[in-house]
């Protein structure tokens, strides 16, 4: 894991501009920002090399691609087996998340299926693995937040003098 990075208002007022301009340039992003040019590619090359941007891909929403069907499942695993429950779930395009965790279970992951006959297949296909102790399902009705960063980022890293004396948010 990359360290942790300092954000000023300008990092997170940059990345908010990016989200609703994902196919903005660097002129249009400085622009819309009123700073210079070479201050926004400086600002996206230390943010890459640090980690916090990690794509300019599409984001996909799984629903409208035919994946309506989605499903949070807790995985009870067998002790020492994290390595190999990782690769038996990279193995399941059905799993689109997956996060080791404390508590009660070992694993958690988010599933997309098509229908519910397609989520139960992949239960299945997971209760059926020797790595899997037990597993618990949890079918999402709605989503009520959206994954999401800006308040986030926003709450935290308004106070203090921006590196970029210029920049008035």
């Amino acid at each position: 894991m990359p360290e942790p990075t300092s954000l000023d208002a300008l990092d997170v007022d940059l990345l908010a501009a990016m989200a609703d301009r994902p196919r903005a340039g660097v002129l249009e992003l400085s622009r819309a920002l009123r700073v210079a040019r070479g201050t926004v590619q400086a600002r996206l090359d230390r943010l890459e090399r640090a980690g916090v941007v990690t794509g300019y891909g599409p984001d996909v929403d799984l629903h409208a691609a035919g994946y309506g069907v989605q499903a949070f499942v807790t995985l009870e695993i067998a002790q020492g087996e994290l390595a190999d429950v990782t690769e038996a779930l990279t193995a399941l395009p059905a799993v689109i998340e997956a996060y080791a965790t404390t508590g009660s279970s070992d694993v958690l992951c988010r599933l997309a299926a098509s229908s519910h006959e397609d989520l139960q297949a992949t239960l299945l296909a997971l209760g059926r693995s020797p790595l899997v102790a037990r597993s618990t399902s949890v079918v999402v009705l709605s989503t009520l937040v959206a994954p999401r960063w800006r308040p986030l980022l926003a709450d935290r890293h308004r106070e203090g003098p921006s590196r970029a004396p210029a920049y008035r948010p």
